[in-house]
């Protein structure tokens, strides 16, 4: 059965399967359709292939199995269409006038004559030509998602490929899907190699293989961290991928590798004995964090300051007394072009910095505070007394791709400063500290204080422990605990685990408590009861102040399941609040959410008393709370904890996650008044003993780990450490030997 209508409203849609509850208007008659729709918008008209079924809940309804968006015939179907916004610049007093001026052939002059739009009163020549480019675009849009649907693209990613490829998405999906994985974000592999099935390309094409390597070399960035790839190792795992035979297809892979490097995506070099090919853009990334921190480096003045009276004033205004290696971290830091500070929780690096800050600021030198994370930032700052910002807010993100990258300062605009102190480092990734370095001048100073110990940064790269190893900056190593009272735990615990030591848990303690749990499902009802009940009665604290950090997504006591467990105590879902499915998630106004990659375009606005701020940039690890969803158009508002306020449009909806439960990853650089932690078993490449250390650093004023003390014992036993394979501290090493070589 068929049926055509105008689409009225959308009352539920789910972007990523497409799945849509709306109402058509048939003849003057609304008719509540189901099925998947992906490229349709209110005031479009659709033909559709289906049946009328009856819902005992909803009554009948036309479950559809195929559709088309149609143009209206009718002249008040095209001025309807005309006014309902999908054209920008019409509105319905145009859409009358060209109506009334062309009746049923306004579409074929839309298209075909669009110069003709002028005769009509009100539209010059340049908005004839804007309408007739908005409604190609438009149709070129629909014709896009109609074709990528078939392949189960989700809309979001349709419109994706569709702004990269415009009108020749068809041309580029049909010649060579795989083309997808290199240019679009969030496409693998997988997906580019179901559509180059269904079109017929062979499995050793040089199109497949190629892409194969590219994904081989994007998963080992994304997900170990790693900048490149010993060159038999990625042969390897892209055969593997492919499930193509490595000693048979050998040439094609070299064939693969040699193409890449031809056209600049990828580089192939000898690392000590080992042939290594490495994205083309990690290369310049690490290569120029290198170049950048040695010429910062040998840049400063060789008149070293004897700042002894001034770390004397700095004790008696402060009633302390610093250890000498804390002496040795600020004579370091005010002296050297590049210092690094590390140590735990509880050895002062805050004061440090805060005498650092005193003592450059007294000597004129402008200093900028910066941190990875909001958190991190406000952290910073409320315990300096200082202004402290995120990296990616001192940069200015442009929201653009310009030359100076995403960022407004850069190499040819940089910030207006003689020192930058940059606090929890180990969670910088190699791209943010190069945009960060290239915005210095020649002549800043660079602090780097931060956790060696701490889990490496999520991105790509291990920019603190590369520095380190490179041997060729003064560092401090902190090991004395100043911050440690005598009923707390949480620092003393901290270190202990660091050292490999089982920490104490015989909860006498007012802030570090152990409950012992055998079965998963023991251990998750017990977090859940902690975080709903039990916690907030002990301490009057509400759940915004607790937060559960777990090892992993998936499983009973994976982030996952602790979300929908909690959003349905903590936020269940009540008429007033609206709600919106994505993928296999429920975001419900009031939910705790986190922001799950960086988008640098992504308006905010801000109140700062009585004036409004406004921005640009989202990033990966903000937490906010859903204010409010529109049910119809599916824009999302979230409110950040430092009071931005973004509206997600509904195709950004899926940057965004649950964040009652985060895996601990997730976690670094920020700090939490109280932690909750399941402790499981599981892989020993996973459960690692900085992975529960960085865990337990988290908390401000209380941890609860619940699980066996077995479980514990093996993680804080377990000292593995993944091995990123990166390049910096040989790059650092070979930059400061050849400026060496030029000062001799």
């Amino acid at each position: 059965m068929q049926i055509e209508g105008s689409l009225e409203q959308i009352i539920f849609r789910n972007d990523d399967n497409g799945y849509t509850v709306a109402v058509l208007l048939q003849n003057g008659t609304p008719v509540t359709i189901v099925g998947r729709l992906f490229s349709a918008n209110v005031g479009e008209n659709l033909s559709m292939e289906g049946e009328f079924v009856h819902n005992k809940k909803f009554g009948y309804q036309f479950a559809f199995s195929s559709y088309e968006v149609v143009l209206p015939k009718t002249v008040a179907g095209i001025e309807k269409f005309l006014s309902s916004g999908l054209i920008k610049g019409v509105g319905p007093v145009t859409a009358k006038n060209i109506v009334r001026a062309f009746k049923q052939d306004t579409f074929e002059i839309i298209e075909f004559t669009p110069e003709r739009l002028a005769e009509v009163k009100g539209i010059s020549m340049t908005k004839a030509m804007e309408i007739a480019g908005k409604f190609m675009e438009l149709k070129n849009i629909q014709n896009a998602v109609m074709f990528l649907q078939q392949y189960n693209i989700t809309i979001n990613m349709a419109l994706k490929i569709f702004d990269a490829y415009g009108s020749k998405t068809r041309e580029i999906v049909k010649r060579n899907p795989y083309k997808l994985v290199e240019d679009i974000d969030g496409i693998g592999f997988a997906t580019a190699d179901k559509i180059a099935q269904s079109v017929g390309i062979p499995q050793n094409s040089q199109f497949r293989v190629r892409a194969g390597i590219v994904h081989t070399l994007n998963n080992s960035t994304e997900k170990n961290g790693n900048t490149f790839v010993p060159k038999g190792m990625l042969i390897s795992q892209a055969a593997d991928l492919l499930d193509l035979s490595e000693v048979e297809c050998e040439d094609l892979f070299i064939q693969a590798i040699d193409d890449l490097i031809a056209d600049k995506t990828v580089m192939d070099f000898w690392h000590g004995k080992m042939e290594v090919v490495m994205l083309t853009k990690y290369y310049r990334y690490e290569y120029s964090i290198a170049q950048k921190l040695c010429l910062l480096n040998n840049s400063v003045q060789q008149k070293k300051l004897d700042v002894t009276r001034e770390i004397e004033e700095f004790e008696l205004r402060n009633k302390i007394t610093f250890h000498d290696e804390q002496k040795n971290a600020i004579c370091q830091a005010v002296n050297s072009g590049v210092s690094v500070i590390t140590g735990g929780p509880g050895t002062g690096k805050t004061t440090i910095v805060k005498c650092i800050i005193e003592i450059l600021s007294q000597n004129k030198e402008e200093v900028l505070l910066l941190a990875p994370t909001g958190r991190a930032a406000k952290r910073l700052s409320d315990s300096t007394g200082a202004e402290a910002k995120t990296i990616h807010r001192a940069l200015e993100v442009t929201g653009g791709n310009t030359n100076g990258g995403r960022f407004v300062h850069n190499e040819n605009n940089t910030l207006k400063v003689g020192a930058v102190i940059v606090d929890e480092v180990s969670m910088v990734d190699v791209m943010l500290m190069s945009s960060l370095l290239k915005a210095l001048p020649r002549d800043a100073r660079v602090v780097l204080v931060g956790d060696k110990d701490q889990l490496p940064s999520v991105g790509a790269g291990n920019v603190l422990a590369d520095i380190i190893k490179s041997e060729v900056f003064p560092v401090t190593m902190l090991t004395k605990i100043y911050r440690q009272s005598d009923e707390s735990l949480i620092i003393s615990n901290a270190h202990m685990i660091n050292s490999g030591i089982m920490p104490v848990i015989d909860n006498h303690s007012k802030d570090f408590f152990f409950e012992q749990k055998s079965e998963l499902n023991d251990i998750h009802k017990t977090i859940i009861e902690m975080v709903t009940k039990r916690i907030p009665s002990f301490t009057g604290m509400d759940f915004n102040q607790i937060q559960v950090l777990a090892p992993l997504k998936a499983g009973v006591c994976g982030i996952d399941n602790l979300n929908r467990t909690l959003q349905e105590i903590l936020n269940p879902p009540a008429q007033h609040k609206n709600e919106l499915v994505v993928g296999s998630t429920i975001f419900r106004e009031g939910d705790k959410v986190m922001q799950t990659s960086n988008d640098y375009e992504l308006v905010w606005h801000k109140q700062n008393g009585f004036i409004e701020e406004e921005g640009e940039g989202v990033f990966n690890g903000d937490i906010g709370q859903i204010e409010q969803i529109d049910f119809q158009t599916g824009e999302t508002v979230v409110v950040f904890e430092d009071g931005r306020r973004c509206t997600y449009a509904r195709t950004d909806v899926g940057e965004l996650s649950l964040a009652y439960a985060i895996t601990i990853h997730k976690s670094q650089g920020s700090e939490f008044d109280v932690v909750v932690i399941p402790i499981i078993a599981g892989t020993s490449l996973i459960l690692t003993r900085n992975l529960i250390y960085t865990a337990v650093t988290r908390a401000k004023k209380m941890v609860v780990l619940v699980g066996e003390k077995k479980n514990l014992r093996r993680m804080v036993s377990n000292s593995y450490t993944v091995k990123r394979f990166t390049l910096l501290a040989e790059l650092i090493t070979q930059q400061q030997k050849t400026i060496q070589e030029l000062f001799d």
